[in-house]
């Protein structure tokens, strides 16, 4: 029996004037995923958030979420929640007191709507912040306040958009976490131009390009597609060792991609149990020079396959 997808994009299209911004995307986002959803700028990320929250009607296609086409969103309040890019709070009114607000809105009763708020901040790290404005929260914290909201009560699906975007690395790495741990909860979707943190955090992704899905699936599948091999070593190959590399049947070629780091294209029919022999070799290989490496990663990131999939000079929001 197969299992309904949390969210469903079919043949979804949209234009602007001229502009197609979204042309013809379908893909389905499983239950109980963290899905990243990728594009180089003017992909249709935004576009295809704001059709899902129904701030916008496509002009054709349709999103179901948990089975309802959000055209009745209504019907999804309590169970969907949206985090966006720049999520704002009234400044002067205490946290605690807003946040209470919007669980009343979903029918909450008064006390049932404190102790979800008092329970989601301490979650959080802002436990002591409820009675306080928002003016006096750091722009981290802002964040993690609107991590909160997106969480708050039991909600079954939520879209985060750019929920790290602005922050030093610090606070960027406690949002993280803080999906990390709150992501049991609830199929979470985080769109982001980070796809080193989009790779940490989920299992499924989707990539846009140009209006059009490029390609959706686990984050394995996409990035092991490629016959490649990264390599983080602690130091630069003498060019003796690069050649030693060379020289192994089935490496068919090595680039540097900074200091001490390397990819190599493999040719799995040159070896006769195929690629596991051939890293096999190469790390044996590399051990025999005294290198011991900090990360092995068969086939390629998902930026270095971001940016092969949509020829992108670079991510970007």
């Amino acid at each position: 029996m197969s299992v309904a997808p949390a969210i469903r994009f079919e043949d979804v299209s949209k234009s602007f004037g001229r502009i197609r911004a979204l042309d013809g995307v379908s893909f389905e986002v499983p239950p109980g995923s963290v899905f990243g959803l990728l594009g180089p700028n003017g992909a249709g990320k935004t576009t295809l958030f704001s059709i899902a929250a129904s701030f916008l009607r496509p002009d054709r296609g349709s999103i179901s979420v948990l089975g309802i086409d959000v055209r009745r969103i209504a019907e999804l309040q309590g169970r969907f929640t949206i985090l966006p890019q720049d999520a704002e709070f009234q400044r002067n009114v205490p946290i605690l007191e807003q946040l209470a607000f919007f669980r009343r809105l979903e029918g909450a009763s008064a006390e049932q709507a404190k102790e979800d708020v008092e329970r989601t901040l301490e979650a959080v790290g802002l436990g002591g912040y409820g009675k306080r404005g928002v003016y006096s929260l750091s722009h981290g914290m802002q964040k993690r306040l609107g991590i909160a909201q997106a969480f708050l009560g039991s909600p079954e699906v939520i879209l985060l958009d750019e929920p790290t975007s602005g922050l030093d690395p610090q606070n960027a790495r406690q949002i993280r976490d803080l999906v990390l741990e709150l992501r049991s909860r609830a199929t979470t979707v985080i769109s982001s131009h980070n796809l080193a943190e989009i790779q940490e955090l989920c299992d499924h992704v989707a990539i846009l390009d140009g209006g059009k899905l490029v390609v959706a699936g686990t984050v394995e599948e996409i990035t092991r597609s490629a016959k490649e091999l990264e390599l983080e070593l602690p130091r630069a190959l003498t060019p003796e060792e690069e050649a030693a590399l060379l020289g192994i049947e089935g490496v068919k070629g090595i680039g540097g991609r900074g200091v001490g780091r390397y990819m190599l294209t493999l040719d799995s029919g040159a070896a006769r149990d195929g690629t596991d022999a051939i890293i096999a070799t190469i790390l044996r290989r590399l051990l025999e020079s005294g290198i011991t490496p900090r990360r092995v990663y068969e086939g390629q990131s998902l930026e270095a396959r971001f940016l092969k999939l949509t020829g992108a000079g670079g991510p970007e929001a």
